[in-house]
């Protein structure tokens, strides 16, 4: 199917560019995210006529994401799980309790958006974890997991 993107997706385009995807991927994640429109020619005609308030919209998109990164990047976020003796969690902090923990701090993060390349924290330390605000934009912050004793 051929679909126009209506904002940068990654690995497939920037805004604006006609691409060739699978059917479903199309009909089931970018036209309802509304991400991208079914490529017609009276579409991208209308598409043409609506460019340069949608790449405004990205750009301050991008803008407002650039300024959270700043303010996220180099900090240190606490989480406290239970753990044992040897400092291994009965749980796992997990991206929702890190979006939870910076939510409380003030920074607004969907957990979607927070990369935890290795999985779940299993026990207690310090770990850098990569938050992905906007496709272009991505924050270092460091999660100091902390034990409590049950």
């Amino acid at each position: 199917m051929q679909v126009i993107l209506l904002e940068k997706v990654v690995n497939l385009g920037n805004l604006g560019d006609v691409v060739k995807v699978k059917d479903g991927y199309a009909r089931n994640f970018l036209i309802p995210q509304r991400k991208a429109r079914r490529a017609t020619e009276s579409a991208v005609a209308e598409f043409e006529t609506k460019r340069a308030e949608l790449e405004k919209a990205a750009a301050e998109k991008l803008a407002a994401a650039q300024a959270q990164g700043e303010k996220l990047s180099g900090m240190t976020v606490q989480v406290s799980q239970k753990a044992g003796v040897d400092g291994r969690l009965f749980g796992s902090v997990t991206n929702a309790d890190i979006a939870e923990a910076l939510g409380k701090q003030g920074f607004p993060v969907e957990k979607s958006q927070i990369r935890m390349p290795q999985g779940p924290l299993k026990t207690v330390g310090e770990y850098p974890i990569s938050i992905a605000l906007h496709t272009d934009v991505v924050s270092e912050i460091t999660v100091a997991v902390r034990g409590e004793q049950a």
